[in-house]
Parts: C-alpha cells; sequence; structure tokens
C-alpha cells in the first residue's frame, strides 16, 4: 500500500486512455508541482459518486486509475496544461485528509482470476456489436446532424484480447456508470461481459433516437 495524490473528477479513466486536464484550482496546481518533481509523474484519477469536482467536500468511489502525466505546459497563475494516460487500476483502503489536496492510501489491483482470460474469437463477437453500433451511429448523424465519434482503428488497438477490451471501452461513447461497471470487473471475462452491456445500453439508446 501506499499514499499517492488523488484527482476526484466527475468522469472515469480507463488504463491506456488519454486525459488531458486544465488545472486550475490552487489545490491541483500543488498537486501537479509536487508530481512533476517524481521521475514518473503520477496522481490517481476517481470518480466522483456526489459532489461536484471544483471546490471539495464530494464523495467519491473506491476503484480508481493511475494517471501519468507524458506531456505539461504551463500557462501562467500556477495553471498548468496536462496530458495523461491511464496506468494501472488500484484500489482505495483509506481517504486522508484534503490537505493540502486529496491524499488516499491505495494498492495496485490486479485481475482476481488469471484464468478468466478471453481469445481472439469471443473478443470478435463484442467486436461485430460495436460495428452494429457505428452503423447506427452513423445513422444518426446523417438524421441529426451531429459529428461521429469516428469509427474505431481495430489495426490500432493492443495484440491481446484483454487489451484490446480497455481500448475498445475507452471508444465507446457510454455513460460513466458503463465505465466504472468496466473499470470495476474483477477479471477479464467479466470486464467483457460489462462491455457488452454498455454497447447494449448504448445501442438502445441510438435505436430510440432513430425512431421516426
Amino acid at each position: 500500500m501506499s499514499v499517492i495524490p488523488m484527482f476526484p473528477l466527475g468522469s472515469v479513466l480507463l488504463p491506456g486512455e488519454h486525459l488531458p486536464l486544465h488545472i486550475f484550482e490552487p489545490r491541483y496546481q500543488a498537486l501537479v508541482h509536487e508530481c512533476l518533481k517524481q521521475d514518473d509523474p503520477s496522481f490517481g484519477v476517481v470518480l466522483i459518486a456526489r459532489g461536484h469536482e471544483a471546490g471539495g467536500g464530494d464523495v467519491r468511489h473506491d476503484v480508481a486509475t493511475t494517471a501519468h502525466i507524458i506531456g505539461h505546459e504551463a500557462i501562467g497563475s500556477g495553471r498548468y496544461l496536462l496530458e495523461c494516460v491511464g496506468g494501472e487500476r488500484i484500489r482505495i483502503d483509506a481517504w486522508l485528509p484534503d490537505d493540502p489536496y486529496p491524499l488516499a492510501d491505495v494498492r495496485p489491483w490486479h485481475d482476481e482470476d488469471s484464468e478468466s482470460m478471453i481469445d481472439d474469437t469471443e473478443f470478435d463477437t463484442t467486436w461485430a456489436r460495436v460495428e452494429d453500433l457505428y452503423e447506427l451511429i452513423g445513422q444518426l448523424e446523417a438524421t441529426e446532424n451531429i459529428a461521429s465519434p469516428g469509427f474505431p482503428d481495430f489495426l490500432g488497438l493492443p495484440i491481446s484480447a484483454a487489451e484490446k477490451i480497455w481500448s475498445l471501452a475507452a471508444l465507446i461513447p457510454m455513460g460513466q456508470s458503463d465505465r466504472l461497471d468496466i473499470l470495476s470487473a474483477p477479471n477479464v471475462r467479466a470486464r467483457k461481459t460489462a462491455l457488452d452491456d454498455a454497447i447494449e445500453n448504448v445501442t438502445a439508446v441510438v435505436q430510440f433516437r432513430l425512431q421516426p
């Protein structure tokens, strides 16, 4: 276990996902200032259960993701623009006082059952659902004149089916509750099931919006 700085947000960060941040609150300016002293500057990102991102006093979930700072720019008055990427999942064992910024005692959260892997054939069934979903999104774009998120680049996804689940989850326009379910899944097979459920939920919403 270790104590690390935490950044509560209104969104879930998934492993491997990119996260741009504009740092303007004094407490997070202090957080970034300290993080940048590290060889590998990083902090934890956790979803806010109740409350708001700014001002403090929020209630937070107990599963999070490390965010590694891969680029930063100071823009004056102590503010920063950050480019981060999600690292490993972590469990929060205890919250410490927010002094001078949120801190938590955390531990890595590895998959609980290493045998519950999936193969490429099983991943292909999820990929087929994604293709169907993006076809519907394309129809919605045409009828409502909205911008499509763009079809995921299959060739650009990581090699293993387990990594593809994380990468694909980051590309589906789902709600934060679905993203949290995926992040909180105990193993790869459960994570695939949570992703399939999220794809089904998004598909149902798009189909509803396409009704005349």
